[in-house]
């Protein structure tokens, strides 16, 4: 992959009711040039407009892909991938770092009514994981917009040790000290 190619991670902290949101550019050489900031609900169903919100606060037509950390973000706020895709006319991929039987039992489990079914729905429509070996950890892919091949072939590229992408690390960095100063 070219060295300028740029992907946004997205990662989130979370401590009571809203959850903070980091979006970090990171270019395929590591250089971090971009950052911004969102919110969601912790267990609310609206991570999908704050991701959307996220990425346009950051104006950049130069970011290629959109690399989120899970599709459960605050607590079941489930992110629609494909919606998000469509929103932001960019190939979305998400990546996790265990195998699971996924989440439908546990959305029964915790939820009921309306906003069981509203979750499982968007879960539904999202696409099914791969594994992906990396460094010699496996982590586990979801890809809307790009085939499984080049979705592999980006999360490689954006990890340059260990099994967690270079823009979520990073991300993931960024969100909790923004979560943590604004609990301070």
């Amino acid at each position: 992959m070219k060295p300028g190619v740029r992907a946004l991670g997205v990662a989130e902290s979370f401590r009571e009711d809203d959850s903070t949101l980091a979006g970090v550019v990171v270019r395929a050489n590591r250089v971090v040039d971009g950052l911004s900031f969102s919110r969601c609900t912790v267990g609310g169903t609206d991570v999908t407009e704050s991701v959307v919100d996220l990425y346009e606060r950051l104006g950049r037509e130069d970011v290629r892909y959109v690399v989120v950390s899970g599709i459960a973000l605050a607590w079941y706020n489930i992110l629609d991938m494909r919606e998000l895709a469509r929103r932001v006319d960019r190939p979305v991929l998400s990546v996790t770092y265990e195998a699971s039987p996924g989440l439908e039992a546990a959305i029964r489990e915790v939820f009921s009514g309306e906003d069981r079914d509203e979750r499982l729905e968007i879960y539904r429509r999202q696409p099914g994981r791969d594994p992906v070996v990396v460094n010699g950890e496996t982590v586990y892919v979801r890809a809307v917009g790009v085939d499984p091949t080049e979705a592999r072939d980006v999360v490689r590229a954006f990890t340059p040790e260990g099994g967690r992408p270079e823009p979520l690390r990073v991300a993931r960095f960024a969100a909790r000290a923004g979560d943590a100063l604004r609990r301070d």
